[in-house]
């Protein structure tokens, strides 16, 4: 089987209102077994032109399993409470 990861840009709009998606983002991160790999680290550009804000790596252990945990009622509750608080870039790519 092969890995999936979720990678995600975020820009914050409203700091006080993303500790709620961050609350709730987590316990769906926990139900679906996700592992966190970065969560708003520092992150330096090497090339182009990318300006990375908020990066978010979560590994989970197939493209299926991803889905599951996008798709599910816990993150559409975490999802729901970041509307005006973030603006979200969002993929999930297929791993080795």
């Amino acid at each position: 089987m092969t890995s999936a990861y979720i990678i995600a840009n975020v820009t914050v709009t409203n700091p006080a209102q993303y500790e709620d998606y961050k609350k709730f983002s987590s316990a769906a991160m926990q139900v679906h077994g996700a592992e966190v790999c970065v969560r708003g680290g520092k992150a330096q550009v090497l090339e182009g032109d990318w300006t990375p804000e908020r990066v978010v790596v979560l590994k989970f252990p197939s493209l299926a399993a991803a889905h599951a945990f996008y798709d599910s009622p816990e993150y559409g509750k975490a999802r729901a409470a970041r509307q005006g608080a973030a603006v979200m870039r969002m993929i999930v790519v297929e791993g080795v």
